[in-house]
């Protein structure tokens, strides 16, 4: 009962059923106007040609002095269907033409018409009221009286069932199709909504990897169908990144602290006994510590850019002196490796925003480029200042980044060749979009990449 395969089509059919009675009582109200209506119009039409008759032999009759005119009132009755009476003075001895007589008050008169006038009546000695046109009849332009054709009005109800027997088998076929529309429609609606249910089943259980038929139509259902395949495979790349994210992490730390603890063990046993040995180690530790500080924060700064808790400085920043302070930091390691590093500043301008956190994204982007540009290549940090913005580029030799991964390498814990945490792309992309700008790349397979940091002048 709760399930939407029976829902849908009890609610159509409700539906339908409910309308169907609404028709029908409207059918049967316009049908009985109608009918009362073609009914009037037959009764007026005999009223007039049967009174113009009557008054015709009434006044042949006073003329001549002849006996009052007899009409064959059984006959006309059988040949129209109706009852014929007479209302009005009797200006003839006994039964004036042999019609039934009725009273004004009788026929529901207060005087003689003196146009054709429509009436309801109940006749003498019977139960049923009757639907009537009274008509005047003049003699010598004086109306002495009023032929009144009726028709019963059970009569009128008499064609009322054969309305609602074939209106019954109509809705009855109507119901039918309707019926079967509902169940096509049903199982078309609900199939999709039932493959999706027992895909979520699945997701809700850890199993991303599910597989979602699917649906040709571009409904809603087929919208839900598609996006639902994409959030399953967005999971499913989630969960391979944080497996990969969590390998990565281990690795990382482990290695720092295996030499870290390996210099320890060392300087404690008295391994490292002379000076340089010492120092040696020293520095081993100190710079796989600030590797692991470097990792930490890379951690922390994620975090709060995904919960929104990263705080934001406003200050006016030289945009020269910051790119010269990046581009030096690489400048013994472009030596060591022999790769072309240049520089295309110049005249930057001042500009209001977060200057550490712009510092960050482009040394980001410098050590994405060191890392995947091969020795005696080529790097060049640029800056483009207009239109009320700029942008500062890094481009690289390296082996260039195809189409299908260019979105992915800004996700976090994502990276191209297994090595590294994949966050340094992932915070500058972030802080970009938090100091109101935007990372642009552009590179194609065996051409190199160019990164783009976009910054509006102020923030």
């Amino acid at each position: 009962m709760r399930s939407l395969r029976f829902r849908l089509p009890a609610f159509f059919l409700v539906g339908v059923v409910l309308a169907g009675i609404v028709t029908a009582v409207i059918t049967i109200r316009l049908f009985q106007d109608y009918t009362e209506s073609q009914t009037t119009g037959d009764l007026r039409r005999q009223a007039r040609e049967l009174g113009a008759l009557f008054a015709e032999q009434a006044v042949q009759s006073v003329d001549e002095g002849t006996a009052p005119p007899r009409l064959v009132v059984p006959r006309l009755e059988r040949a129209t269907g109706t009852r014929l009476y007479y209302v009005g003075v009797g200006l003839f001895p006994g039964d004036i033409s042999g019609l039934r007589r009725l009273t004004r008050e009788e026929a529901g008169l207060e005087r003689l018409p003196q146009s054709t006038t429509t009436i309801e009546f109940v006749p003498p000695g019977e139960d049923g009221s009757y639907l009537a046109i009274a008509e005047p009849v003049e003699l010598l332009g004086e109306t002495f009286g009023a032929l009144v054709v009726a028709k019963p009005r059970a009569e009128l109800r008499e064609r009322w069932p054969v309305l609602l027997w074939r209106a019954g088998l109509a809705f009855l076929g109507g119901l039918i199709v309707a019926g079967l529309l509902s169940l096509y429609l049903s199982r078309r609606v609900t199939k999709p909504l039932l493959s999706l249910s027992r895909a979520a089943d699945e997701v809700a259980g850890g199993r991303y990897d599910v597989e979602i038929e699917p649906v040709r139509s571009g409904d809603e259902i087929g919208h839900l169908s598609e996006r639902f395949g994409q959030m399953t495979k967005r999971l499913f790349e989630a969960n391979e990144r944080e497996r990969q994210f969590l390998m990565t992490v281990s690795h990382e730390l482990r290695t720092p602290l295996t030499a870290i603890r390996g210099h320890v063990d060392a300087l404690r046993e008295g391994l490292a006994a002379d000076p340089e040995a010492r120092d040696a180690s020293l520095e081993v530790i100190e710079s796989e510590t600030d590797r692991l500080a470097r990792l930490v924060q890379d951690l922390l700064d994620l975090a709060k850019l995904d919960a929104n808790r990263f705080a934001l400085v406003e200050e006016e920043v030289d945009l020269e002196r910051l790119l010269e302070q990046a581009y030096q930091t690489f400048a013994e390691e472009a030596k060591r490796r022999e790769i072309h590093y240049g520089q295309e500043v110049g005249a930057a301008p001042v500009i209001v925003t977060d200057g550490d956190r712009v510092l960050q994204i482009v040394s980001n982007l410098l050590v994405n480029a060191f890392e995947w540009t091969p020795d005696g290549g080529e790097i060049t940090l640029a800056v483009d200042a207009g239109n009320g913005r700029l942008a500062v580029s890094v481009s690289d030799s390296g082996p260039g980044i195809p189409a299908a991964e260019q979105e992915r390498i800004f996700r976090p814990f994502w990276s191209r060749n297994g090595q590294g945490t994949g966050l340094g792309l992932a915070i500058a992309s972030e802080l970009a979009q938090a100091l109101g700008g935007r990372i642009e790349l552009e590179s194609e397979p065996g051409a190199g990449s160019c990164f783009t940091l976009v910054l509006p002048r102020r923030r």
